[in-house]
């Protein structure tokens, strides 16, 4: 009787190890399948919101755009200066030495489309935003945009001339989508 007592021990501990290494296998699966769902809902708690995604870029129609007149729309709570050049103002701003400028930058290096200049409407200086968007606003001495708080004035292609902001209207990343629409952001 003892053989067949030992015989059922070693079959019995046989069948306790199989069982042991399927709850193993299954709980260790289990936990890697869980803890790989609890990574992915928290990256995606990370990830922008939609309504924050909307507000990256902005897509603008150019078309009613006529020479010499601008257009200001926001992107990023921030007020982005559109201006359809004449041929008049591209001339006057790729005639400029760089030499003379503060922030050296050529005009070309500003613009992706010679007739439109696309800047963000800030002053360099303290954060201001310029005059010169409007029928009648005072242009500056340069003809392009004068912020009145501290006295910078812009050209025609954004790059400071004269007053104390240190920089030039920024450029804003935008791209042309077709001949008249372009995707800022």
């Amino acid at each position: 009787m003892k053989k067949t007592t030992i015989q059922a021990k070693k079959e019995t501990s046989k069948i306790d190890e199989e069982k042991r290494d399927f709850l193993f296998v299954t709980t260790a699966g289990l936990a890697i399948a869980g803890g790989a769902a609890t990574a992915i809902s928290l990256i995606n708690t990370m990830n922008p919101a939609k309504d924050v995604l909307a507000l990256s870029t902005t897509e603008v129609d150019l078309s009613p755009v006529e020479e010499g007149q601008s257009l200001t729309v926001m992107w990023r709570g921030k007020p982005i200066f559109i201006r359809h050049r004449s041929q008049e103002e591209i001339d006057s701003a790729s005639n400029v030495s760089i030499e003379n400028l503060k922030h050296k930058a050529t005009d070309d290096s500003r613009v992706e489309n010679p007739k439109w200049l696309v800047v963000v409407g800030v002053c360099t200086h303290l954060g201001c935003v310029p005059l010169g968007q409007k029928i009648g606003d005072s242009k500056g001495e340069f003809g392009g945009w004068f912020c009145p708080c501290h006295g910078s004035h812009y050209d025609t292609s954004g790059r400071i001339r004269k007053g104390p902001a240190p920089l030039n209207l920024e450029i804003p990343p935008y791209k042309f989508v077709s001949d008249d629409i372009i995707k800022i952001g």
